[in-house]
């Protein structure tokens, strides 16, 4: 969430990043009476409260009809002070409602609009020719079903449509992807974390992803439990309520999991394949910074996502999200996208968000620098989506006869080979 004394002495501001998203301007002005009320009541309370003390001390003085009179008076100030604390509490929870529905402030650089607004920010690699190498490149699922790397057919049979199994030299691939994924995070000083798939409500909430994006939460509702749709949701609940002194600063944490999403807006959306799929392993970045080194950290966040496609020998390009496609938790968004030769286009891969003191205000984490306690900031960087980079691997890499080349960084994780061989032709 954002902080109010920002919101009180400059509103316009959030209007502006509301109007910038595509969000309810109205919100604003509507959080601004709430928090008015709030405040009022507060020291309407207060006021009664005080005056009921100070009665309270008057009365074992008094006697007779002086005594009766303040025992009345006292009576409706109990009245008045129940009543006082009720519309404190009202108000207190709809600013809290209103303040949750509120997108985090978007940064003054981000291009304005929509998904297809972005700004290309870097273009890196050669994206190949087939034509002039003589044949015409088979998509991902054929090359899978050649390699027997992936099963969709039984996918859909056991689970549903958009659910898939990796076989063969496919199990052996997410394996080297993610070896080799944990291993460029741990020597970058990530500390590798295994993470709860399923959390609660309030880690959910706090990380922003029971808003816009509850469509695509899966919830158990017997348990009151979430499954997660990446491992930034607990990563940041880890040090949810704590106090982190800075020196232990930055902390960062690379998550694998299994993450959940329903895909409720993408119906008829690659529907082929397992570029979007249901459930789908990840290997994620997660910083806790100084909120003074939110923009540095996400640089650096964004250098080991290109370090990564780079050395998986991808063509992609760094695109910067306009403010319409963030998340309601980011202020701004970094995407790096692939080149998939099938679809002719870019897609994205990776991508990193920073989401400055938006998260850790919500799960009340905060940084202790000498007498000063304060919220610190947040940020998230995908380093492996494993299908997808399956994808761009397979389309890429692929040779005319269906073999598949290994990039170097993943064949000492794939028993040294150095092209994956078609097993049915």
């Amino acid at each position: 969430m954002i902080d109010l004394r920002l919101l009180r002495e400059d509103p316009d501001r959030v209007r502006a990043s509301q109007r910038a998203r595509g969000e309810d301007v109205a919100l604003v002005d509507a959080l601004l009476s709430a928090d008015e009320r709030r405040r009022s009541s507060g020291v309407r309370f207060d006021e009664l409260r005080n005056e009921q003390k100070q009665l309270g001390k008057l009365i074992p003085k008094a006697a007779g009809d002086e005594k009766a009179e303040l025992l009345k008076k006292a009576g409706q100030l109990a009245a008045d002070v129940k009543t006082a604390d009720a519309e404190r509490d009202a108000a207190d929870a709809e600013t809290q409602e209103l303040l949750l529905r509120l997108g985090n402030l978007v940064h003054p650089d981000v291009p304005v609009g929509g998904e297809e607004d972005f700004v290309t920010l870097e273009t890196h690699g050669t994206i190949r020719d087939f034509g002039a190498e003589g044949f015409e490149p088979k998509d991902h699922l054929e090359l899978g079903q050649l390699l027997g790397a992936i099963d969709v057919e039984r996918g859909a049979k056991v689970s549903g449509s958009r659910f898939y199994f990796l076989t063969g030299v496919g199990a052996l691939l997410e394996l080297a992807l993610v070896n080799a994924a944990i291993a460029q995070a741990t020597e970058a000083g990530f500390t590798p974390m295994l993470t709860p798939a399923l959390v609660r409500p309030q880690s959910m909430a706090g990380t922003g992803f029971l808003g816009q994006a509850a469509q695509d939460v899966y919830h158990l509702d017997k348990d009151d439990l979430y499954l997660v749709g990446t491992s930034e949701v607990p990563l940041a609940a880890y040090h949810m309520d704590e106090i982190i002194d800075v020196e232990r600063l930055p902390l960062r944490y690379a998550g694998f999991s299994p993450c959940f999403r329903r895909e409720a807006g993408s119906h008829g959306k690659d529907t082929k394949g397992i570029f979007r799929v249901h459930q789908f392993d990840k290997v994620e970045m997660f910083s806790y910074v100084a909120p003074e080194d939110s923009e540095a950290e996400h640089q650096r966040l964004l250098a080991w996502e290109k370090q990564w496609l780079t050395s998986l020998e991808l063509p992609f390009r760094v695109i910067d999200v306009a403010t319409g496609d963030l998340g309601a938790s980011a202020a701004r968004k970094f995407d790096c996208e692939a080149w998939i030769p099938t679809q002719g286009k870019y897609r994205e891969l990776t991508s990193t968000s920073d989401c400055t003191e938006f998260q850790s205000r919500r799960l009340s984490i905060r940084v202790r620098d000498g007498k000063q306690v304060k919220p610190l900031a947040t940020l998230n960087g995908t380093l492996c989506a494993v299908p997808r980079t399956i994808v761009a691997i397979l389309e890429n890499h692929q040779q005319a006869d269906g073999s598949v080349y290994v990039p170097e960084v993943l064949r000492p994780y794939l028993g040294g080979r150095e092209v994956l061989e078609p097993v049915s032709r």
